[in-house]
């Protein structure tokens, strides 16, 4: 017997040397039997029991199947309820460590989250320290944006089987303790929640295109046609505003404190995702929110730089990385919207100058959670050397990818930082002359530089009323509208701004 705790024990320090990390249970069945007595967990835990008992063989492709899930908070309190579980995700959820989502039959106060029958377990295998999707988060509710996911450090068991530590947390969905939003009155016309998709297709989702960005419908989760046209028609309208409309008529269709707290959010941990999925708006009283906030273990750093471009500017602690994204790219052209970026980052500068600081944020959750973060890879055994071409290769210790996601995140404040520091230069659009006046003689430059003639002070930028990138007759056409006081497509006339 002894003989046998020793070579358990050199078992454990092997794994231990191996992960960087100090083992707190030499496997799963060790931790199972402590669950067997009076000890309080660490942190809560759940146990989803599959009516099959082939919980771990679940693919995506199955969708939900019978359970019974049981969750113990720390203080030993528990619940029970029959449920429903199936594989969530999209790249992950081919993983071995797959997340979850499970729906109670009735609607249940989970961990003190609030009533509701949908739960999702996200498994964090992209990320190393298991720590990036809590930041994010945390980071959106410090800003203040409405229907921040509540979010829990679980650990988590199927069919008996040790899966590790999770983040059980509220998905984004409509409900009175979710993204509370009328979804029924006006014969389903009225408001809505849609999610910013490029390419993946989902059975029994409904997709479309506004303006070249393609959609999927999480609220309603199934419109028939007439609610499709309107939801369309919605944003097509607040497109074509955010294009070429005033700060007046901008902010008749959307909410600019939410955008502007949304940008930054996005714009400090420069989510790869950002112009693919996971990016959520939704429609409420008459006006386009951003929001809320989800799918974060793919920024912050965590990405591999030689899959594209993308990727690379990802990666790095500087430079712009959402301005010219989603509805973003007409009204980060903008200096008042920057204004309310602005004013946003000089109100939390301290909080995001402290995430990766000694003793902040990071630190602080690690400090919280780190039992559970050491037994998903001592005694639920998931490699986190594990490199799934997503992410930045890990290094070779948790306590070096913890020591990176620090440094990131405060080189990425320092920057931020010092670019909302720089003064921006404005100028009008249409003043092609440089004579901060939009006047007739401005047409007559752009007409004398198409035709090859020098023009003093000529100004391309300004130049470009219609924003596509070119200097050309067209530009013209819309100054001398203008100035006949004729409707123009592009806010001809208006501040903007660039470095």
């Amino acid at each position: 017997m002894k003989k046998a705790l020793c070579m358990l024990l050199s078992l454990m320090i092997l794994i231990s040397a191996f992960g960087g990390l100090t083992a707190f249970a030499a496997d799963a069945e060790e931790i199972a039997a402590a669950a067997e007595t009076d000890a309080l967990p660490e942190v809560p835990q759940v146990r989803i029991e599959t009516a099959s008992g082939e919980g771990l063989n679940l693919t995506k492709a199955i969708g939900y199947v019978d359970a019974t899930v049981t969750i113990t908070d720390t203080d030993g309190t528990e619940i029970k309820g029959e449920a429903q579980v199936k594989v969530r995700g999209n790249s992950t959820s081919g993983l071995n460590k797959k997340p979850y989502t499970f729906k109670f039959s009735k609607k249940t106060n989970v961990l003190g989250m609030g009533k509701a029958k949908k739960w999702a377990l996200l498994a964090n295998m992209f990320d190393p320290t298991l720590l990036r999707n809590y930041v994010g988060i945390e980071i959106a509710r410090e800003l203040g944006m409405a229907y921040t996911s509540e979010q829990r450090v679980v650990e988590v068991w199927m069919d008996g089987s040790f899966r590790g530590c999770y983040n059980l947390i509220e998905p984004v969905q409509e409900g009175s303790s979710r993204v509370d939003i009328d979804i029924e009155s006006n014969g389903g016309m009225k408001d809505f929640l849609i999610e910013r998709e490029l390419n993946h297709i989902d059975e029994g989702a409904v997709y479309f295109t506004s303006n070249g960005i393609r959609f999927v419908c999480d609220e309603p989760e199934s419109p028939n046609t007439e609610q499709l046209a309107y939801i369309k028609d919605v944003v097509d309208s607040a497109f074509q505003v955010l294009r070429s409309g005033t700060r007046k008529q901008v902010e008749e269709k959307i909410d600019l404190t939410s955008f502007a707290r949304y940008y930054l959010l996005n714009e400090f941990v420069k989510t790869v995702d950002f112009d693919y999925s996971s990016v959520f708006f939704y429609y409420k009283d008459g006006k386009m929110y951003a929001g809320p906030a989800w799918d974060y273990d793919l920024s912050m750093g965590n990405e591999n730089a030689v899959i594209s471009a993308n990727y690379a500017a990802s990666n790095k602690t500087d430079g712009l990385h959402c301005d010219t994204k989603q509805l973003y790219r007409w009204l980060c052209k903008r200096v008042w919207f920057f204004d309310a970026v602005r004013r946003e980052w000089e109100a939390h500068r301290a909080y995001f100058e402290s995430i990766g600081a000694d003793g902040g944020m990071i630190d602080s959750l690690y400090e919280s959670y780190s039992g559970a973060i050491d037994r998903n890879f001592s005694a639920a055994r998931w490699p986190f050397k594990h490199y799934f071409n997503y992410n930045r290769a890990p290094d070779a210790t948790y306590a070096e990818n913890l020591a990176y996601f620090k440094n990131w995140t405060s080189e990425r404040a320092s920057w931020l930082g010092g670019y909302f520091d720089e003064d921006v230069t404005a100028y009008l659009l249409g003043d092609a002359d440089g004579d901060g006046l939009v006047s007739i003689l401005d047409a007559t430059a752009i007409q004398r530089m198409l035709a090859s003639f020098m023009t003093d002070g000529f100004d391309s930028i300004a130049a470009d009323t219609d924003g596509d990138g070119t200097v050309t007759v067209f530009d013209v056409s819309l100054i001398q509208r203008r100035l006949a006081d004729m409707e123009v497509s592009d806010p001809v006339g208006e501040q903007l701004w660039r470095k």
